[in-house]
């Protein structure tokens, strides 16, 4: 999972809790980088976005990778590409489809931000995609650590990036708890100048396969003889529980159409996304048809979804079953209507 880090100036304390940490280091840099990368060239996933340098495709699977893990990204950007294959195609686009395209992978600021980042790059830059961290940073949507990310991968700037899995290696190498600008600054002090992007990538492969939260894989690690912390830090804050909370859907469908309702466009989340309407969790009266489990940030939710005949007058459009599916639909609402076998 990706983060984007905290921007801000160094304090003085954080400026010497970095250089000390660098410091320790500087002499085994060298070491570092060589056990890294070559674990790296020879141990990284076949990830399709790894297939090239494009700008385009880096970027996309950046902002994909944010808050959401590997295994739900891929199949999502491929069928993405084939939708809109170029910068050019996505420029053209209506955020209508492309929010259908994003479809499932929640969070749908992202896919607003990238639309407005790609008619922004085609008709104000003329086409022409930023190379650096710092023009990269001026569009909607990249952050301090997207923006390093794709400037080092895809042009080979020589800037760090800086995601959770990063954070946690650095930590555990350096032996201490570090955040904000220190990190940053370690992490620029332990990049390898000849091949930043790869050494990004390394260091984010090396968190996300062995360098796990709770059980590091140590004795599999290229760079454990040269890790302080030699397996899990002390925690310094407990680990939040996630919050549980019961909602209720109605599935009104009658030949073969089905009814939805729209969020408001000025809604925090999900703005104009197309979903079920919600019901009373604790009408008795409306039996579920089933029920199935959704989680959305920090929350677990128990979805009952009641089949029900809504009154005339509800507020929301019948849909063709056929086309439910081109619909920028909610993560939840899809996920209903393929268990309800409707899409």
């Amino acid at each position: 999972m990706r983060k984007e880090g905290e921007g801000g100036k160094i304090d003085g304390s954080s400026r010497r809790e970095a250089a000390a940490g660098g410091a320790r280091f500087r002499a085994s840099r060298r070491d570092l980088e060589r056990h890294l990368l070559g674990w790296f060239d020879h141990n990284q996933r076949d990830l399709p976005w790894r297939r090239d340098r494009d700008p385009y495709h880096v970027w996309l699977s950046e902002v994909m990778l944010q808050q959401t893990r590997v295994a739900a990204v891929v199949e999502h950007y491929k069928r993405f590409l084939e939708r809109f294959p170029s910068l050019e195609t996505l420029a053209r686009a209506r955020v209508s489809s492309v929010l259908a395209a994003w479809s499932g992978l929640g969070y749908y600021r992202r896919a607003h931000n990238l639309h407005a980042a790609a008619r922004e790059i085609v008709h104000r830059r003329q086409g022409r995609f930023p190379t650096t961290r710092a023009e990269l940073e001026a569009l909607p949507g990249i952050g301090r650590y997207t923006a390093a990310a794709i400037s080092s991968i895809a042009f080979g700037e020589a800037v760090a990036a800086v995601d959770g899995n990063v954070e946690r290696v650095l930590q555990r190498v350096l032996g201490q708890p570090m955040g904000g600008n220190a990190l940053w600054h370690a992490a620029a002090e332990l990049l390898s100048p000849g091949r930043p992007g790869d050494f990004n990538q390394a260091m984010m492969e090396l968190g996300a396969t062995l360098c796990l939260p709770r059980e590091p894989k140590c004795h599999s690690c290229p760079i454990h003889g040269l890790c302080r912390a030699q397996g899990e830090l002390e925690r310094s804050q407990p680990i939040r529980r996630r919050a549980k909370q019961a909602v209720a859907y109605a599935l009104d469908y009658r030949q073969d159409s089905v009814f939805l309702v729209r969020r408001a466009r000025e809604a925090t989340l999900m703005p104009g996304m197309w979903e079920l309407p919600q019901i009373s969790a604790g009408n008795s009266s409306t039996e579920p048809r089933f029920t199935l489990r959704h989680s959305i940030t920090s929350t677990d939710y128990l979805v009952r979804v009641a089949w029900v005949q809504l009154p005339p007058l509800t507020e929301g459009c019948w849909f063709k079953t056929s086309r439910v599916k081109r619909l920028p639909l909610t993560g939840l609402a899809r996920k209903i209507l393929r268990r309800a076998k409707l899409i």
